[in-house]
């Protein structure tokens, strides 16, 4: 079984991507910037006999993404990282603060490699890892009032392709997820979606990503 590391597991599709990974043996390592939500996922886990570990991280910073992840590895064999922390600030481009925008490309883009940096002398080291970009379908085509996100998801598209060339021949994968909506908290506090019952639950696209990132480079989940 795998040692799964995965990014803003505590809400959301991180969260429903831990339970899933989690019911088929697999050991999580929970990360985000909130460690009650983490232990949360941490106690359901483990009420269901799996097992699975909490570490609050803000991705953002630099140097704490590798102290941790130093602590991580000393203590866990982790063979597969997903980064799937994310945030997101909807409007006109001219609607959107300078720290909404920080916000936006530290988190997605800045986070995510962080993430990957941190980790990947180590995932280089076992005999097969794997990591898994959430991305969203924001990261294939601009969409009104999405600027700014979408630039940060294709950024993380360019980062993902340019990765599967240069990890091409070692033993560790990528897979690229590029999938629609879903109805999480990830859209609380925004009025971006006018009707969220028409959004996918977490849920079925983390079952989805599961079944589907065997071998792929790339997923689109519409």
């Amino acid at each position: 079984m795998d040692i799964i590391a995965i990014t803003g597991a505590g809400t959301g599709l991180g969260k429903e991507l831990a339970l899933q990974y989690a019911k088929q043996g697999h050991t999580i390592i929970a990360i985000g910037r909130r460690l009650s939500p983490l232990m949360d996922v941490v106690w359901h886990i483990e009420h269901s006999g799996g097992k699975a570990f909490a570490y609050p991280l803000d991705i953002r910073c630099y140097e704490e993404v590798t102290h941790t992840v130093n602590e991580i590895v000393k203590q866990h064999r982790v063979t597969h990282l997903v980064n799937n922390a994310g945030i997101g600030y909807f409007g006109p481009l001219s609607s959107l603060s300078r720290q909404q925008i920080d916000e936006m490309i530290q988190t997605n883009v800045n986070g995510t490699i962080y993430m990957t940096k941190a980790f990947l002398p180590h995932l280089l080291a076992m005999p097969k890892a794997k990591i898994v970009n959430i991305i969203s379908t924001a990261g294939l085509r601009g969409k009104v009032n999405e600027a700014v996100y979408a630039a940060t998801k294709f950024a993380i598209r360019g980062f993902s392709e340019s990765l599967v060339k240069e990890l091409e021949g070692t033993n560790v994968s990528v897979t690229a997820v590029y999938m629609g909506g879903m109805d999480t908290p990830f859209w609380n506090g925004s009025d971006h979606i006018k009707d969220r019952s028409r959004l996918r639950p977490p849920k079925e696209i983390a079952k989805q990503i599961i079944a589907c990132e065997d071998g792929q480079t790339e997923i689109i989940l519409s």
